[in-house]
C-alpha cells in the first residue's frame, strides 16, 4: 500500500484541466462579485443593518462600514488575477482571505454554496494552477505541461464529497416520503411557463424530484469518473443545475458547478477549450512568446500532502458532528451548517423577546424591527444560536440605556417542513444566563415528531 501511494503521488498528468478550472473559477467568482454589488446587496446586507450575527469563535470579524466596498473590490480583483493566472499564488490567497472574511461578517447570509467557495479556494492555495496557460508562465518564460496527478484529483475528490454528502443528507423521511420541503416550494412556482400550473402542482412530481435529487447527488461523481458515462453525466449536471436555477434563487452556484465538473474530462477536451481561448483573444495580436516547457515538481510536497490529508479528513468528518448532539438536527440545527445539507428545510418562526427588571417585577416587549432587518429577523426566529446572540445584544443595548437587573426571555414558535407551529425555546429560561458553546443547548424544547434517516 505505501509503495502504491508513493507511485500515485509521483504520477504526472497534463496540466490543461487545472488551467481550465482556474480560468473558470476566476471568471465565475468575478461575475459573482459584480452581481452581488450590482444588486445592492453590500449596502443591504452589510452596511444598513445595525447589528450583525457572528459565527462562534469569529465574533471579532465584522463589516467595516463603507470600507466593505473596498473588501469586495479586493476580492473581485483577485478573482480576475486568478482567471488570468497572474501572480496566482498571491491572488488565490487574497481571494480566499477576502471572500471568507466577507462570509464570516454575518452568518445571516450563510449558504452552503459560499462555504464551498471558501473551502475550494483554500484547497487551490496549494495547487499549481498557473503552471500552464497563464500570464505567470509568460512572465517566467516557462510553462509546466505536466503536473502531479493528485493536484487534479484533489479537486475531483472535493466535488465528490460535496455531491455525495448532499445525497446522504437527503436520505431522511421528510425528504423521501413526505417530499418536504419541495411540496411547499414547487407549487409556489405556478407562474413558470409550461410546467408551473400543472406538473409542479402534482404530489407525484414532488416525490419524484426528491428521489431523483437524492440519486443524482449520490451517483453523479461516479458517473463523471467513469469514461463511458461521463458525457451522459455531464448532460445530467447541466440539466440538473439549470433546472434548479430556474426553480430556486441560488445565484451563480449552478454555473460554478457546471464549470467545475468539466475537470472530470480528459486533457484533450481541455486543450480544445484552451485553443478556443487562444482564438478568442487572437484579436489582441499579442506578440508570440516561446516558452520553455518543463514538468512541475513540488519542492515541499512532503509538507503539503499531510496538510491536505488533514483538510480532507475534516471535510469527511465535520458533517457528521451532529451525531454528538442528542436532539433532532433539523429542529435544533446543532451541527447543521458546514455539512452540505442543501435546501432540506422550510422553517417559519416567531420570536418575541421580553425584557424583565427582576427587582421591580416590570417588563416590556422588544420590537425586533427596531434592531434587525426583515431578513435577519426571519433567520433569527428559527435558529437557537441567533436567538441567544440577539438576546446578548439586547442586554448590551438596554443596559446602555440605564436599565438594570435585566433578564431576557423569549416567546418563540417554529413550524418545520409543513408541521404545525410548536413552542421552540423554553419560555422560563433567562437567556442571559446561557452561554454560547459547542455543548447541546438544553433550553431548546424537544421536537415532538420524528425524522428518520441520516
Amino acid at each position: 500500500m505505501p509503495s502504491k501511494l508513493n507511485t500515485y503521488f509521483k504520477a504526472r498528468s497534463n496540466a490543461a484541466p487545472l488551467a481550465v478550472f482556474r480560468i473558470g473559477f476566476g471568471v465565475m467568482m468575478l461575475a459573482s462579485i459584480i452581481r452581488f454589488w450590482s444588486y445592492g446587496w453590500i449596502e443591504k446586507l452589510y452596511i444598513e443593518p445595525k447589528f450583525h450575527f457572528s459565527y462562534y469563535g469569529f465574533e471579532f470579524i465584522k463589516p467595516i462600514g463603507n470600507y466593505t466596498y473596498l473588501l469586495f473590490i479586493i476580492c473581485g480583483l483577485s478573482a480576475a488575477f486568478i482567471a488570468l493566472g497572474l501572480k496566482y499564488r498571491i491572488a488565490i490567497i487574497t481571494f480566499f482571505l477576502s471572500f471568507t472574511y466577507i462570509e464570516l461578517m454575518d452568518k445571516t447570509t450563510y449558504l452552503n454554496h459560499y462555504y464551498f467557495i471558501s473551502v475550494l479556494s483554500l484547497l487551490m492555495c496549494f495547487l499549481p494552477a498557473s503552471a500552464y496557460f497563464s500570464l505567470d508562465a509568460i512572465i517566467r518564460k516557462k510553462q509546466y505541461h505536466q503536473i502531479p496527478k493528485w493536484t487534479i484529483d484533489a479537486i475531483k475528490l472535493l466535488l465528490g464529497i460535496v455531491y455525495v454528502y448532499a445525497g446522504l443528507a437527503k436520505i431522511n423521511s421528510d425528504w423521501l416520503f413526505k417530499a418536504m420541503p419541495l411540496k411547499i416550494w414547487l407549487p409556489s412556482k405556478y407562474d413558470l411557463p409550461f410546467i408551473g400550473d400543472n406538473i409542479l402542482q402534482q404530489e407525484w412530481f414532488h416525490i419524484a424530484m426528491s428521489w431523483s435529487g437524492m440519486l443524482y447527488d449520490l451517483s453523479i461523481p461516479f458517473l463523471l469518473l467513469y469514461k463511458r458515462t461521463r458525457v451522459f453525466a455531464f448532460v445530467l449536471v447541466v440539466f440538473f443545475h439549470i433546472f434548479t436555477r430556474v426553480l430556486f434563487p441560488i445565484g451563480m452556484f449552478p454555473y460554478v458547478m457546471i464549470v467545475g465538473t468539466l475537470i472530470f474530462f480528459d486533457a484533450k477536451v481541455h486543450e480544445r477549450l484552451l485553443e478556443v481561448f487562444r482564438k478568442l483573444f487572437k484579436f489582441l495580436k499579442l506578440k508570440y512568446v516561446k516558452l520553455e516547457t518543463s514538468t512541475y515538481s513540488f519542492s515541499n510536497q512532503n509538507i503539503i500532502l499531510p496538510i491536505l490529508g488533514l483538510f480532507f479528513a475534516i471535510q469527511l468528518l465535520l458533517p457528521f458532528r451532529y451525531m454528538l448532539y442528542p436532539n433532532e438536527l433539523f429542529w435544533t440545527e446543532e451541527g447543521y451548517r458546514f455539512s452540505w445539507r442543501v435546501m432540506l428545510m422550510e422553517k417559519a418562526g416567531y420570536a418575541e423577546f421580553k425584557i424583565v427588571d427582576a427587582k421591580k417585577a416590570q417588563s416590556f416587549s422588544v420590537n425586533n424591527s427596531d434592531f434587525l432587518t426583515p431578513f435577519q429577523e426571519k433567520q433569527m426566529s428559527t435558529q437557537p444560536d441567533f436567538i441567544l446572540e440577539y438576546a446578548k445584544y439586547l442586554e448590551q443595548h438596554f443596559k446602555a440605556q440605564g436599565h438594570e437587573n435585566i433578564e431576557i426571555y423569549v416567546d418563540s414558535y417554529v413550524a418545520l417542513n409543513g408541521r404545525s407551529s410548536e413552542r421552540y425555546i423554553d419560555p422560563k429560561v433567562d437567556l442571559l444566563k446561557q452561554t454560547e458553546s459547542f455543548k447541546p443547548k438544553n433550553w431548546i424544547l424537544p421536537f415532538k415528531d420524528e425524522i428518520k434517516g441520516l
